[in-house]
């Protein structure tokens, strides 16, 4: 406990899945939390179960306005920020010939173009802290060749390659901020459910080490991002992390 003690955090699309698990691990141990997301009343309902120890911030990740305003309201409030998570995502199952351009320019949108500006417009409050840590979700899907989700794949991919140019980027300035990247497989949440046709109907993830081809839950990711954001990850950066349960390595 208190791996993050005092700590000042922003979780986009934090209301559920990965992000909610994020919210809730980070607020237990030690840290304020920002719930970003789209849902304004998922987010409120998630603060409201942390004790006030978060804050719900409405919030379209891709508007440039709505990202200076979230941080606006961040430095009037702490002066910092210590963490950034970028996990918001959305996922349309469509091949590269069956993607329309507006599919496609939508998921880069939410998830490569946020990014970049999540990046851009957080170093000045990131570099406020002694030591800041961007986490960028990314994917297995930027790994390998997964035709179904091409345009999700292709953003995953644009967010794999500039989180090392920013990592860099902020030593090359003398910024103390790391910058990693995460690449899950499929995990239980919300989105894959409905990725897989089963919309609403939860599968219970058991406890221990999983068989090959398992679904993987929330907290498998957030255990590793609770330790890329905290300072005993101080030695790392721009690293990606595959939690995928050896999907990746399989022939």
């Amino acid at each position: 406990m208190g791996r993050l003690d005092g700590k000042v955090a922003l979780v986009t699309g934090g209301a559920s899945g990965l992000g909610k698990a994020d919210c809730e691990l980070f607020v237990a141990e030690g840290a304020t939390v920002f719930v970003s997301d789209i849902n304004e009343a998922a987010a409120q309902a998630l603060v409201a179960s942390l004790d006030g120890k978060a804050h719900a911030v409405k919030h379209d990740v891709g508007s440039e306005d709505d990202w200076k305003r979230v941080y606006a309201e961040i430095d009037a409030l702490y002066g910092r920020l210590d963490i950034l998570v970028n996990n918001a995502g959305i996922v349309v199952v469509a091949d590269p010939e069956e993607t329309t351009l507006d599919q496609y320019e939508r998921v880069m949108k939410v998830m490569a173009t946020s990014v970049f500006l999540g990046c851009k417009h957080g170093l000045p409050l990131l570099a406020k802290s002694r030591a800041g840590s961007i986490i960028n979700m990314s994917s297995i899907a930027s790994h390998i060749g997964y035709p179904p989700f091409f345009a999700y794949s292709a953003a995953k991919g644009a967010v794999r390659s500039m989180s090392k140019a920013i990592a860099i980027h902020c030593q090359d300035k003398g910024y103390p901020i790391r910058c990693n990247t995460l690449h899950p497989s499929s995990i239980e949440t919300p989105m894959v459910q409905s990725a897989e046709g089963r919309a609403g109907h939860e599968q219970t993830v058991p406890e221990g080490v999983l068989p090959a081809g398992a679904t993987g839950s929330p907290r498998d990711v957030a255990n590793l991002i609770l330790f890329l954001a905290s300072d005993e990850a101080r030695f790392l950066t721009g690293g990606e992390y595959i939690v995928d349960n050896g999907l990746s390595i399989r022939p």
